[in-house]
Formats: C-alpha cells, structure tokens, sequence
C-alpha cells in the first residue's frame, strides 16, 4: 500500500510503501479513489489551531508519525472481514470519517461525530492519502450513485458539514434571509444545499471578488464584499435589519465578527469555520437582541444519510471540484492554506 505520510508537521508529506492491510472482525478494506483536500487537514498537517491572543490549540497529541491524513474519501470495496456485513466487492461508496467508539452514551444517541473518544478517519486512524484505507464497519459506507468520484468524497465532510450546520439555521432563515460567510469550498457546498433545503433569501459575503462571483453564478440571491467599509450597512438595510440566520464557513475573527454585526434581533449565528481566533461580545446584546451563537462539528451519520439521499436524488447542485494526482497533496495543501483554491480539490491515486 502506498501512503502520502506526514513525518514531520508542517513538512512536505512523503511517499510510504508498507504492506496492504487485510481487514479484520468487521472491517472493510477500500481501494481509494479519490479524497478531498480539507481545511481543516492544513491545520492537522501544521499540528495545531490558532485560539487568539497567541494561543494555539495542539492537535499532535495521541497521534504518532507518520501518520495518513485525509477524510473525503470514495472509494471500491474490495474485501471483507470474516464478520463484515451490509457490503460487496466492487460497490463505490462514500467514507463518513467521523467515527467514534460507538459504545458511549453520545454514540448512542446518534451523535457520533461528538464522541469524546473519537477515531475518526484520517485524524485518529489512518486516512485516506494512500491508495487503500481501512473503514471499521460497512455501517460507515454510503451509496455515492452516479456522483463523479472527484465529488463524491467531499459530501463526507464539506457536504455533511454544510448540510448540519444549515439544519441549525433553518428555523430562523426559513421565508426571511440567510447569510453565508465564505464562499471557499465548504461556503459553495453550503450555497448548493441552502439553495434546495431552505425557502430563504442567500447573501453570501467572502473577502475575495472571484469567489464571490462564483456564488453569484451558483444562485446567490446577493453578495457583499466585506473588505468594503459599508459591508454591514450594506446587509442591515438589504435585509431591512439584518439577517435572521447567519453561518460562518471561515470561522475567523473577522468573518464571526461580521457575522454577529448583521444579525437581525432575535437572529442565529452558526460558527462552523476553523481558521481560528477569538470572539468577543458584549453580554447585554445577547438578552436585549435576543440572539444565539451556535457552534456546528461536521455532522451525524444520520444527517450523512439524509444528505446522500439528496445527492442521488439530483436535487444538490454539484460545486467545482479539481482533481489532483495524490502527488500533489503537499502543494494542494499549500495552495489551500494560501487560499489560492476556489471550490474543492480532491486528489486521486
């Protein structure tokens, strides 16, 4: 098995040959073919996340190197362990990643993804930057249908991510307004199901003119500039007194800020970017307007399942997607934490 491994954070990932696993107990064995490139791997290559104020939040515990990054992953099943079930050889399925022990009371309640013991793919157990991965049980595969694979991978984390989040916001944003706050990759997956799931009025406000152009081309109903000094003027008289549910896709100071500074009285904000920070805001507001600020973690095996169902459908909108080969994973990298990439790139063995 080839594996594109970290030996080093925040070092070019290098090129691993070992053995091909065979899957044990209940595992499957997936031949990848393709994983997507997530922000949130930049931060897990550097080993840590920006907390505000010179603080950061070390990730490279209980991990040892090398390690396997990468979560998006599509891929062929291609063997069994003797107490698998509810898969075959040759069937092409979407990964869910966010794996925990799945014995605990979170686990139970079909929050996984929130399990404090957490084993998920490409973050506590090796990912999908190889040709072959391990899945712990059939249960975490999904139907992809006739998805391109380069798109396919995506929905198990940006698609999934987006699709939770916007279940957050949806009781506010329903026949009033949403904002969008970024329009990088998970931002576009939010746009393309906010456009089928919610009956609302979409801003979307990224710092970058290009990308705003591209949700303008996906269906936004309006966009804004937030480098211009008249961004939350702009919104605030638009929505004729701000937004009623706001999601935060870049999860920055600035962008939560932005967020919170256009929110209609009674309003939502829903963090869900991790590029990092601090936020801050005056108590009194919080009562006297009557507003919520959420967090949103990826999401659960059951919204995965309910966010498949529409992908097959037809009904979510594909977002742009570049294929790489895997050999270009440290560049992508690079590429994304530089925000040179506009939509999703996915690279394939």
């Amino acid at each position: 098995m080839k594996s594109h491994q970290a030996v080093e954070y925040g070092k070019p990932l290098e090129l691993i040959e070992t053995a091909t696993p065979e899957p044990q107990g209940s595992e499957v064995l997936v031949r990848v073919e393709a994983c997507g490139v997530c922000h949130s791997d930049v931060h897990l290559w550097e080993g840590s996340f920006d907390l505000g104020g010179g603080n950061r939040l070390d990730v490279t515990r209980g991990r040892t190197l090398p390690f396997t990054f990468g979560h998006e992953i599509v891929g062929e099943v291609v063997a069994l362990g003797p107490d698998a079930q509810g898969a075959t050889p040759g069937e092409r399925r979407v990964v869910y990643p966010w794996i925990g022990c799945g014995a605990c009371a979170t686990c139970s309640s079909g929050e996984e993804h929130l399990c404090p013991a957490s084993q998920a793919l490409g973050v506590g157990r090796a990912g999908g930057y190889a040709d072959h991965v391990v899945v712990p049980d059939a249960r975490y595969l999904f139907d992809a249908g006739d998805v391109p694979v380069g798109l396919a991978g995506t929905y198990a984390c940006s698609g999934v991510t987006a699709y939770s989040a916007l279940r957050k916001a949806e009781s506010r944003a329903t026949g009033r307004q949403l904002l969008i706050i970024g329009a990088g990759g998970v931002g576009m997956a939010g746009l393309a199901i906010a456009r089928e799931i919610i009956d609302a009025e979409i801003w979307v406000a990224d710092i970058d003119p290009q990308k705003l152009d591209a949700a303008r081309e996906a269906g936004a109903d309006h966009v804004v500039d937030t480098r211009d000094a008249e961004a939350v003027k702009s919104v605030m008289k638009g929505t004729g007194g701000g937004a009623a549910a706001a999601v935060d896709f870049v999860g920055a100071e600035s962008s939560a800020a932005f967020g919170w500074n256009t929110l209609a009285r009674g309003g939502k904000l829903v963090i869900v970017g991790l590029f990092g920070g601090s936020f801050s805001a005056p108590l009194p507001f919080f009562p006297i307007k009557s507003v919520t600020v959420q967090g949103s973690y990826v999401g659960s095996p059951g919204e995965m399942g309910e966010l498949m169902e529409l992908v097959r459908s037809g009904r979510i909108p594909p977002i742009p997607v570049e294929t790489r080969p895997i050999a270009d994973v440290t560049r992508t990298l690079e590429d994304l934490r530089a925000g040179r990439i506009v939509g999703r790139v996915a690279v394939r063995p």
